[in-house]
Order: structure tokens, then C-alpha cells, then sequence
């Protein structure tokens, strides 16, 4: 049995300390941070905690991170150098190219002079957002329709893992917040942490951020059991002499490449506390299809896998996909139930079976991925009681982090949210200004964006509860002069977007995936400049591997840095998601409230 299947068990017996009759800003001067829970008090974090990860095995990897400078740098950052393809046609390589230089928006109040030497950091945290850590085996998985979308299948998911360790491995490695040198607080992920809503998955994910041994494997323990060697042209087939559609293209032939791809991998776990958001590929079957269904459920662990469909079945599934006219799975089920004669046998295995949202708060507080803290990692018993996924937390003594749950509990990709969500959030708002001084400063984080907040049918559990878009919580957060921006990610580019009311104003910051080219997280810095205005720096950040790659090098670093390659590679791929230089490293001026 896996150890998501018995968290839930483990979880109901973990408690947090409630300090409600604590006086806030004498807790924050003896403690230097706290959890606030989904509506109820506040939680204690250990904030001396180092406390590594529990497991069958010690890993060797440091992740202490190295002491934050006094003065900025551009080293490990896109500031220094960004990984650039070599020729301009074809299958092309990578290697070292030119930095992306900061650029300063003025849109929400102007740059004033002489800020540089006035400025005061607040706090400073790293943006991990769309990591999709993939088990490339799993059944429920619709490749097939690699024709209709590049994002069905990607010549790079079987090194999810390894890409995913090496962006941990850099921010481990970061001297502290690239712009003011000051000390990076936390890590926040925006959801899309996994991407079939598998436990395995999740089981992945957490050992990524906490620290430990993961096996990124399932069914056959002995061998690969997916696409890449099914003999399908529509497929990639690194150790094959098959001339599949990719090799056609310029792919290489990579000897050896499915066997490393499921060897061990050591995470050494982020130096930093870490903060989870929920996305839809977290809270739905495909990130997409309506959860709880028993049929989807069996055919997740269950031994036949669909590989290949005809173009027209595949068009129309597809459009009813993006449409989102199938948000239950209907006639995905029928589909699949019409397509079993072309069924191709695979190992059985429990651990693909979906989570649900409990289960996803119950994992977060096993003390097994506790890592470097704080445990729950933003998720408390509380929420676990009352089936919220949404909660506020300390950043910073000056800056409020509120993590929300924009996901649609009756599937779809799309996201809103719910009345009680959006009450809930205005609630918090009012109570941070309230207090003395006008309370803290705001981030709020998201999986969607604001622009793909527009689902707004009813949640199957909640039928009278309304929906809400991304515009209504544009103008909910505007009306909080706290709030200073909204992080998310969903759309897998970097875009900064100036939100003016006439109520106030924030940025939106929504930053590129970790699975599709460039892969990139994001350095958030937020300072006061002691003019009337606050600077919000944003520094993009690659992973540790290497911008060169070496087909022979098979090595947990050798396999990322091709990851990064083949992902700039894949067919359908875009080549405008690294966003124009203002939606990159920025200085974002805004006024204080």
C-alpha cells in the first residue's frame, strides 16, 4: 500500500497549536512567522524547525541554503545568462546565451528617483508553478491526442522528476533574493504539482520539495510500460531504431535513455519552508474530468492502456475537451469503453489511483514530507475538518501570503470561485487592515490567472452556492489597498499584467511552467521604497543543469539538462511563453496604500 493511500489515517491525529488569544504582534516579534488557518485562528509554525524528511534511506545531497549577500547578483539567475538554442533550423541544441536584462513598469505609479538607496526589503520568496510531475505510464493519460494538442503528450515528460530536482538544486543555491540580496523567505508553489491526479504522483511531488529517494516508476518494476516503445510512429522512441514523426524531425536516438528515465532520483529537498496551492491537473482526472467517478477510478490502476485513436475520434474528444461540453467524462468513458479491443496490457498498480482533496491536504500533513517546514506546509487540521483547500500564511512580518483554491469541483480545466471562498478571502482582507497600523502588506496566489477564471457553473456539491471570474476578484482584491499583487500560473507563460480600478489598482504575476519551454520559476522581491511607493522585483530562475547536453551523460543531471532540450524541441511547442521582457525580470512600482 502507498503512503498517500494511509496519510488520511495519519492526518486526522495531527494538531497545531492554537494561539487565537496571543496578541499577534508579540507572537510575530518571539517567532518570526505564523500559519493562519482556513477561517479558524492561527496556527503555530516551528519556524527553527530543520527536520528532515522521515524515509527508507538518508539522502546525500545538501540542502542547506548558503547565507543571503548584502548587495544584488545576477549568478544562477536569467540575469546572468538563459539557455539559447544553437542554429535555426531543425532539432536544435542548447548552450549559454545573452542574460534578460530588468526591465521597470511604471504603470501603477512612476519610478522615483533616488529609490535605490532608500529602499527597505519586505520579503522575498520563489514562485514554483505547472511542475506536472508526469507518471508517463499512467492509463488514464490520452497521448493519442498528440495531433489535436502538443500538451496530450511531450517528447520530455518521462524526466519530470529529474527537471523538477534541479530547480529545487537552484534554489538551494541561490545567495539569497537576486535584487536587494536580503534573505528568501519561502518557496510557493501555484498548483498543476502533479499531472494526472495520481498518488504516485503526489508522492513524487512531496519527496521533490521535502527531501528523499523517488522511484519514478510504477506498474512493471522491471520495465517501461508506455508510449515511448509501443512502436506507434506518433511517438518518440529514444532507444529504438523506429523512424517515428520525432526522429524525423532531428530527435536523436538516446541508448539507454527508458531505463534511466525510471531509476532512483535524490531530491535533496528545498533549503527553505515551502507553501502548496492547488491546481486542476491536482484536483482532477486529467485536469480536467469531473472527480469521484469509479469507472475512472478502476481504469487508473487497472492493467489496459489506449495508445493510439483515430485523428476524427481524437478531434472530436478534443473539442469537446476545450470546450468544455464534457466536464463530467461521459464521452471520454464511452470512448474508452468503444476502444478496448485496441487496449494494450499493462502492470496493474493501486498507486495510480486519483487522490481526492482530502487526501491532498492529509499528504501535505504527514510528517513524512515535513521537510524544511512548516508542516501541512500551508494546509492545517482545519482545513482538513471543514474541505477547504484554501488558507492565509506568513511570508514575512510585513507581507500576508492567502493561498486560494480556484479549481472547478464539477471538472473542468477553467477556474472561478466559489461564494464561500470569495467571502471567506474579503473576510481576511478586512481583518488584516483592521489591525493596528493597517494591518500587512497582501500577496494572494492562484493556480488560474485571471483570464482563465471564466468557468462559472455550479459546484455539484455546493448547487445554490454562485461562482465567481476573474474580473469580480480583480475588483475584490483592488478594493484592499494591502494587496499588492495576485501570483499564478495555469497558462504556462510569463505574463505581468497592470490591474487599474477605480476602486485601486495590483499586478498580476503569472509565470511559465516547469514543463514546457523555458521552464522557469519565479525570485518575488517586494520593497519599500520610502517615497509613497513599493518595488516588486521579479527575477526568472532555470534549473541547475547544465545549458549543454551530453546524450551519453545518463546522470539525474545529464537527464535534466536534456529535459530542458527536448523541451524546446517538442513539436507544437510555443515559442512565445518566456513572455516579452516586461512580463520577465521586472521592477514593478506600485503605490502604498
Amino acid at each position: 500500500m502507498s503512503r498517500i493511500r494511509s496519510v488520511a489515517t495519519a492526518a486526522q491525529s495531527a494538531t497545531h497549536s492554537a494561539v487565537s488569544a496571543v496578541d499577534r504582534r508579540a507572537f510575530l516579534a518571539t517567532t518570526g512567522a505564523v500559519s493562519l488557518s482556513a477561517g479558524i485562528g492561527y496556527a503555530l509554525r516551528p519556524a527553527t524547525s530543520h527536520a528532515a524528511p522521515s524515509g527508507p534511506a538518508p539522502v546525500a545531497l545538501s540542502r542547506q541554503a548558503p547565507a543571503a549577500p548584502l548587495a544584488p547578483y545576477r549568478g544562477g539567475t536569467t540575469l546572468g545568462a538563459v539557455a539559447t538554442p544553437r542554429g535555426t533550423s531543425g532539432y536544435r541544441r542548447l548552450g549559454d546565451g545573452p542574460a534578460w536584462g530588468r526591465v521597470v513598469r511604471g504603470d501603477l505609479a512612476a519610478a522615483r528617483r533616488g529609490r535605490e538607496a532608500r529602499r527597505t526589503p519586505l520579503a522575498a520568496f520563489v514562485q514554483f508553478t505547472d511542475l506536472h510531475l508526469v507518471d508517463v505510464q499512467h492509463p488514464l493519460r490520452y497521448e493519442y491526442l498528440r495531433a489535436q494538442t502538443a500538451s496530450a503528450w511531450r517528447p520530455q515528460e518521462a524526466l519530470s522528476v529529474q527537471g523538477a530536482v534541479a530547480l529545487v538544486e537552484r534554489v538551494n543555491a541561490l545567495r539569497g533574493a537576486p535584487a536587494t540580496g536580503s534573505p528568501l523567505h519561502c518557496v510557493v508553489t501555484t498548483g498543476d504539482n502533479t499531472d494526472n491526479n495520481s498518488r504516485s504522483e503526489l508522492d513524487w511531488f512531496l519527496k521533490t520539495m521535502s527531501g528523499g529517494r523517488i522511484n519514478p516508476n510504477t506498474g512493471d518494476p522491471r520495465r517501461y510500460e508506455g508510449v515511448q516503445d509501443s512502436g506507434l510512429k506518433l511517438y518518440w522512441h529514444p532507444d529504438g531504431d523506429l523512424r517515428d514523426s520525432d526522429k524525423a524531425l532531428g530527435f536523436p536516438r538516446v541508448e539507454g535513455f527508458l531505463e534511466a528515465a525510471l531509476r532512483e532520483v535524490n531530491s535533496p529537498g528545498l533549503g527553505l519552508p515551502w507553501y502548496s496551492t492547488v491546481g486542476n491537473h491536482d484536483a482532477l482526472p486529467g485536469g480536467c474530468w469531473g472527480p469521484g467517478d469509479a469507472y475512472f477510478s478502476e481504469f487508473a490502476v487497472g492493467g489496459q492502456k489506449l495508445m493510439s485513436l483515430d485523428e476524427s475520434r481524437g478531434a472530436a474528444l478534443w473539442k469537446a475537451v476545450k470546450k468544455g461540453r464534457d466536464p463530467k467524462g461521459v464521452h471520454f468513458k464511452e470512448l474508452l469503453k468503444g476502444e478496448a479491443r485496441r487496449m494494450r496490457s499493462v502492470t496493474p498498480d493501486e498507486s495510480r489511483a486519483p487522490f481526492t482533496p482530502a487526501e491532498y491536504v492529509a499528504a501535505h500533513l504527514d510528517p513524512a514530507y515535513k521537510g524544511h517546514g512548516p508542516a501541512g506546509h500551508g494546509y492545517t487540521q482545519e482545513n482538513l475538518d471543514a474541505g477547504t483547500q484554501y488558507y492565509a500564511f506568513r511570508i514575512s512580518d510585513d507581507v500576508l501570503g492567502i493561498s486560494l483554491d480556484s479549481t472547478d469541483p464539477g471538472g473542468h480545466y477553467e477556474g472561478s470561485l466559489g461564494t464561500a471562498q470569495m467571502e471567506w478571502l474579503e473576510r481576511r482582507l478586512k481583518e488584516n487592515e483592521a489591525q493596528d497600523g493597517g494591518g500587512s502588506y497582501v500577496v494572494v496566489f492562484s493556480h488560474h490567472t485571471s483570464r482563465t477564471m471564466r468557468n462559472l457553473r455550479q459546484d455539484p456539491g455546493r448547487p445554490r452556492e454562485g461562482r465567481h471570474g476573474g474580473d469580480e476578484i480583480v475588483a475584490l482584491l483592488a478594493r484592499h489597498r494591502s494587496v499588492l499583487a495576485w501570483v499564478n500560473g495555469h497558462s504556462h507563460k510569463n505574463d505581468i499584467t497592470a490591474h487599474r480600478t477605480p476602486r485601486g489598482s495590483l499586478w498580476e504575476i503569472s509565470t511559465a511552467s516547469h514543463i514546457d519551454f523555458p521552464q522557469l520559476a519565479r525570485v518575488v522581491e517586494l520593497s519599500d521604497n520610502h517615497d509613497g511607493t513599493i518595488s516588486l522585483f521579479t527575477t526568472l530562475i532555470e534549473s541547475s543543469a547544465p545549458h549543454r547536453t551530453d546524450y551519453a551523460d545518463l546522470s539525474q543531471t545529464g537527464l535534466a539538462a536534456l529535459y530542458r532540450e527536448l523541451s524546446f524541441n517538442a513539436p507544437g511547442a510555443k515559442p512565445a511563453l518566456d513572455g516579452d521582457p516586461g512580463d520577465r525580470n521586472t521592477e514593478l512600482v506600485i503605490k502604498k496604500g
